[in-house]
């Protein structure tokens, strides 16, 4: 089994995304393994009856590891968006700890089938590079790293480790649910696929994301403090939005190709009533959208020579010096 993406992991204090599936108790033992530190994070839907049986097998490994854990109990039946509620729940969740305890990063259990379905789910709705690809060894979120050492790994590769090693595992029932649009897919494509070609799969998300990495390298990012990031607008509507959707994907915002048609249509959008994007002359503008701040007549004149968009204005007033941002972008 690869081991060597675990390299990547330069941080000290870290929190595992925990379930006690296979994916995320192999990792367990192999973070131990490479005596990477880390503390675990679970979440209990209260959607299966096993959910129960998983929390007390995190517990007691907590328990024997000197981990410490952290339990978010949410009741979430069986209704429409499940998957993406469950996610929302879980990542808001890791974001909490994060924040309160000053973790470095947030560790995943995603393998490479996953990375597959992820692929399909979106190639087949219609998507871009960096939605088909967003499934990284390394990226960030909310000023946080998150690793996935285990993306190029299969999950058969997984359950073959936890089978040698002798180590407890749960096998989540809802998995064989096709009305969850992912297992559908793994069922029907990824798992055979996987299975087939694993090899060449893998392969071909490495060649993919080196050429993704060499288009992003094309962004021309002018100022960044606090949250307001500035770019040079590259007068092209597909590397700008390029360059919009890696920056919302940071902040843990996925665009809509409704939201992105937008953007390029009005050259600006508030998305998801959290974060502005303006494209206007010659930068792109991306920050948290606040209002009902009173402006100084001099701040705004300032703005209005130096065509500064208006809802980007509210936020450099309030926490930023806009005569640095000129000097900087200038």
């Amino acid at each position: 089994m690869q081991t060597k993406n675990f390299e990547v992991i330069n941080t000290k204090k870290n929190l595992l995304g925990f379930s006690g599936g296979v994916d995320s108790s192999a990792l367990f033992f192999l973070l131990l393994k490479k005596d990477i530190s880390f503390d675990i994070a679970i979440v209990d839907y209260n959607f299966r009856k096993e959910s129960k049986e998983e929390v007390a097998y995190a517990k007691e490994l907590a328990k024997k590891y000197n981990k410490k854990i952290f339990l978010k109990e949410v009741v979430l039946d069986n209704t429409s968006n499940f998957e993406k509620k469950a996610r929302d729940i879980r990542y808001g969740f890791f974001d909490e700890i994060i924040e309160k305890d000053n973790y470095e990063s947030l560790i995943t259990a995603h393998q490479l089938n996953d990375k597959l379905e992820w692929f399909l789910m979106q190639f087949t709705k219609g998507a871009g590079l960096n939605e088909i690809l967003s499934f990284e060894l390394q990226s960030t979120r909310n000023n946080y790293k998150v690793f996935k050492p285990l993306i190029n790994t299969s999950r058969n590769e997984l359950e073959c480790y936890l089978k040698k090693h002798d180590i407890k595992y749960f096998i989540d029932s809802s998995n064989d649910n096709e009305k969850f649009k992912r297992n559908y897919f793994r069922k029907h494509f990824s798992n055979r696929l996987i299975k087939e070609f694993e090899e060449g799969i893998s392969n071909s998300f490495e060649y993919l994301e080196e050429d993704l990495k060499s288009l992003k390298n094309t962004n021309s990012l002018l100022y960044k403090e606090k949250d307001l990031e500035i770019f040079k607008n590259t007068k092209d509507d597909n590397l700008n939005i390029k360059i919009i959707d890696e920056s919302l994907k940071r902040r843990g915002i996925l665009l809509t190709k409704k939201q992105r048609k937008e953007i390029l249509a009005q050259k600006e959008l508030v998305v998801s009533h959290k974060i502005v994007v303006t494209i206007f002359e010659n930068y792109i503008y991306i920050c948290p959208y606040i209002k009902n701040i009173v402006l100084t007549k001099e701040f705004k004149e300032i703005c209005r020579i130096n065509k500064i968009p208006k809802n980007v204005r509210f936020y450099i007033f309030n926490f930023l010096d806009i005569k640095e941002i000129l000097e900087k972008i200038a």
